[in-house]
């Protein structure tokens, strides 16, 4: 045990003196996730609710346009701007700000919308009901309908298309709603029933969210939910470096021959590191928790909910600490020098980053990228953090991708060690 505890601490004092390594497992994991998240929480807004002006070009000076200035001002999402500098707002000056990338949306509502709407719907109220011969008498279809309007989105060169999609929706549920009503109001006054109603204009169908999760509990997904577990596991994935490092460094300075030929076992040596960088793996985890929910709120961003679970997180946490651990061994152990060990441990953790949806969330790669990132370690974590915190999953829900974490840790720390004792043996 004396030796095991004295493996220990000479991993932890090797650790401690390269500062390089604790900026790489400590600090350069932190500033990403506050980085990334503050950026992505930017986006998020920009597509779905943060405050935004948008220049409104009113040509029509009518009913439709007030409806749709009211539209806007009810949602609370746009702000519209009908000036700029204290004058009349054109088109040619709206495009020009626009593509400056001043404001982000322009739009330009054509002349005589209002007037040409009504009389469109009228001719068309008009031909239905003589068709039917209703009221024959008293209807005068009235002659050629209006021209098609349009109304006009500039969008910024530099607008994302999931924002030009909901702007588009917008306004294009605002004008239908519009259209309903006037053909509504139309065949009252056609009919001689503009006072009292005689259609309903309240809506028959509506949607409704429902999020479904384990125990009857609601949970929304969020950036922030996404990124502190999922930069915590990129920050522990990042031990395969300086583990990789000191492995070749103790080939290259004989240690390794030294405790071959002492009666300490090989084993007892990788164990003494397993643990080590096991509770390297945790105090990551755990600073990154940290900052989710402390520092965030007052960087504006929601904080970090670990919602009771601390247990199965960690537990999660270590498991994903022990397949890096393994991957690292495995590194430093075919890796005959620190300029082979270091880049190529930095490029694959990279790679499993990126392909198991640390940067970019799985469900939105193509279908041939999904089925990799299945293969990739850091998925297997990510999902088990889902798990439990979007699904309110409990430790049977997470035990396939524990078993599975814990089995890549298994097979690589094997290969490592059937590796080195072929060598030693050539």
């Amino acid at each position: 045990m004396a030796k095991l505890f004295a493996s220990i601490k000479k991993e932890l004092l090797l650790l401690g003196r390269d500062f390089g390594g604790l900026v790489i497992l400590f600090v350069m994991p932190m500033i990403l996730l506050v980085a990334v998240t503050m950026v992505q929480k930017g986006s998020f807004d920009s597509i779905l609710g943060a405050k935004m002006e948008v220049l409104l070009v009113d040509n029509d000076k009518g009913a439709i346009s007030q409806r749709i200035k009211d539209g806007f001002k009810e949602s609370g999402e746009l702000t519209l701007v009908t000036s700029l500098d204290g004058g009349v707002l054109t088109e040619e000056t709206a495009r020009a700000v626009v593509h400056r990338g001043d404001f982000q949306l322009a739009i330009v509502l054509p002349e005589n919308l209002s007037r040409d709407l009504q009389a469109h719907v009228k001719h068309n109220v008009d031909e239905i009901l003589s068709a039917f011969d209703f009221s024959a008498d008293s209807l005068q279809t009235s002659g050629v309908p209006p021209e098609e309007k349009e109304i006009k989105l500039y969008f910024d060169p530099a607008t994302q298309s999931s924002f030009k999609t909901a702007i588009r929706m917008t306004i294009d549920k605002l004008v239908s709603n519009i259209e309903t009503k006037t053909i509504y109001a139309t065949f009252q006054n056609e009919l001689g029933d503009a006072d009292n109603a005689a259609f309903s204009e309240q809506k028959f169908i509506s949607f409704k969210e429902v999020v479904e999760s384990a125990g009857g509990m609601v949970a929304m997904p969020s950036a922030v939910q996404h990124n502190v577990p999922a930069w915590a596991l990129f920050a522990i994935f990042f031990i395969v470096v300086p583990l990789s490092i000191n492995i070749v460094k103790e080939k290259s300075q004989g240690t390794l021959v030294r405790i071959a030929m002492s009666p300490t076992p090989y084993g007892l040596f990788l164990l003494g590191k397993t643990i080590a960088y096991a509770i390297v793996s945790l105090v990551q985890f755990y600073l990154m928790l940290l900052v989710g929910a402390y520092l965030f709120p007052h960087l504006g961003l929601h904080p970090f909910d670990v919602q009771g679970n601390l247990g199965i997180l960690s537990a999660i946490a270590l498991s994903s600490g022990l397949a890096a651990i393994g991957m690292g061994i495995l590194v430093g152990t075919v890796a005959s020098t620190q300029e082979q060990s270091a880049p190529f441990g930095a490029t694959l953790t990279v790679v499993l980053a990126a392909v198991g949806g640390v940067w970019v969330p799985v469900f939105i790669m193509p279908p041939i990228m999904q089925k990799l990132s299945a293969a990739s370690p850091m998925n297997w974590g990510l999902s088990a953090f889902y798990d439990v915190l979007l699904r309110r999953g409990r430790l049977a829900d997470i035990l396939p991708e524990i078993i599975l974490l814990i089995l890549f840790f298994t097979v690589t720390l094997t290969i490592a060690i059937l590796y080195d004792k072929k060598k030693r043996t050539v």
